[in-house]
């Protein structure tokens, strides 16, 4: 190979593998490490993209029942387990129809293209499925707060996530009273 070429490679080189390291390092902000959810600023990107297309797009946020009690009775491990499991329900259940992530701690959110398509009593259901751990069964529940867009006045994520906040809140409010949450 003509030495001229090969000098001029190795630069080219270094900035492909550069580049590569940089893109990895991205998605890799972009996931939470513990669950493989998306963090925030990737499932935003996402639940954006997803309400810009679809007009029936839902909203929702999903917060763990009595996490602090579960992490200080069982332990940590069992506290990132059970936020595993919960990924991992929320995930399969928005499958192909939307996107979930981890906001954080026990705060989890989806975005799904038609709520009807999907079936919310199932959801509810499986978040609040026991968590076999270390041979014991741990209880696990959730509160779900949903918002339809087509609801909105303006259709924008941020009022979204603000009125499947409250809701949350509400559905929180009546499980703590006894009663199920609904939708």
């Amino acid at each position: 190979m003509d030495p001229q070429i090969a000098a001029a490679l190795v630069p080219l080189l270094g900035w492909a593998v550069h580049g590569s390291v940089l893109a990895h390092r991205l998605a890799s902000a972009r996931r939470d490490p513990l669950t493989g959810l998306h963090t925030r600023a990737g499932w935003t990107a996402r639940a954006e993209h997803c309400i810009r297309r679809h007009s029936s797009a839902a909203v929702l946020l999903v917060d763990l029942d009595h996490f602090k009690t579960l992490n200080d009775t069982h332990g940590h491990a069992a506290g990132d387990a059970a936020l595993i499991a919960t990924a991992d329900r929320l995930r399969a259940w928005c499958g192909r129809n939307g996107t979930a992530g981890r906001l954080g701690g026990d705060e989890f959110v989806a975005v799904v293209r038609d709520l009807a398509a999907a079936d919310l009593d199932a959801l509810t259901a499986a978040l609040h499925q026991p968590l076999p751990y270390a041979g014991r069964s741990l209880p696990l529940a959730a509160s779900v707060g949903t918002c339809r867009l087509d609801e909105l006045p303006v259709p924008t994520l941020t009022d979204a996530l603000a009125a499947a906040d409250a809701a949350m809140y509400e559905a929180k409010g009546r499980s703590r009273r006894g009663s199920r949450p609904s939708r």
